[in-house]
């Protein structure tokens, strides 16, 4: 499984993925975040699926840009193009993958701004080629395992958030997610992108960068349940006595 989000703000974009790739009982690390930074030309492409996958679409869409890329004005046009690469792999592999008990699973989370955009977007892109775009009013989106992180974001960013609070919040929905699933873990990848700079700066953080991190937000999160009104638990006999 995986762990990929992204953040749309008024002042730029945050983007989380995590590195853990698992194949039955092996647990290995690659990375999944691809980042093209251009002269007023800036995207990247998260993913979530079969690794085998998103390498072919991948290593089409790096071809794609050897020869198209100055034709890529606008991010929907990369996100297209992209798009046209996930459709070709899936015309060449799904009926074989599907023989073999496999789904055509790519999801994937194209963000960025690129010379005519007035504006950096976040794309969230289907496996049938399909996109939507993510919105002000629901601002941030989650492919992979996003049961146990999503209720975070949910509770606290919009997209007037500051880029350091979304970061904050990410990693603790990261974390939730981590800490309830064996399948998705560190080192993540965080992407930052400031409004206008055509510039996505890239970080890795291991789990020793941030255990202190997760253990304040442990903390704290035990001392809030404590501290929670309880009058309301008074209504059953049993609690009174505990």
């Amino acid at each position: 499984m995986t762990y990929c989000l992204a953040i749309k703000l008024e002042s730029g974009f945050i983007g989380i993925a995590d590195t853990r790739i698992t194949s039955g009982n092996m647990t290995t690390t690659a990375k999944k975040v691809f980042t093209i930074n251009g002269d007023n030309h800036s995207f990247f492409i998260m993913t979530s699926g079969l690794r085998s996958v998103r390498d072919k679409a991948i290593t089409y869409f790096n071809e794609t840009i050897d020869s198209e890329d100055e034709n890529f004005n606008k991010l929907y046009k990369a996100v297209n193009a992209f798009a046209s690469q996930v459709k070709r792999v899936a015309r060449e592999d799904k009926e074989a993958l599907m023989e073999s008990g496999f789904n055509f699973n790519l999801h994937s989370i194209v963000g960025g701004q690129l010379q005519d955009d007035a504006e950096h977007k976040i794309y969230l892109l289907y496996p049938e080629g399909n996109w939507i775009e993510v919105s002000e009013g629901s601002p941030f989106v989650i492919i992979g395992n996003s049961g146990y992180g999503k209720p975070i974001l949910d509770r606290t960013v919009t997209y007037h958030s500051t880029m350091q609070f979304a970061l904050k919040a990410g990693f603790l929905s990261f974390d939730a997610t981590r800490i309830s699933t064996n399948d998705v873990g560190f080192p993540i990848d965080v992407l930052c992108y400031l409004k206008d700079s055509y510039h996505i700066e890239e970080q890795r953080y291991t789990r020793d960068d941030l255990r202190e991190v997760s253990k304040f937000w442990g903390g704290k999160l035990s001392e809030s349940v404590a501290s929670l009104p309880d009058e309301w638990t008074h209504r059953l006999d049993a609690l009174k006595q505990s």
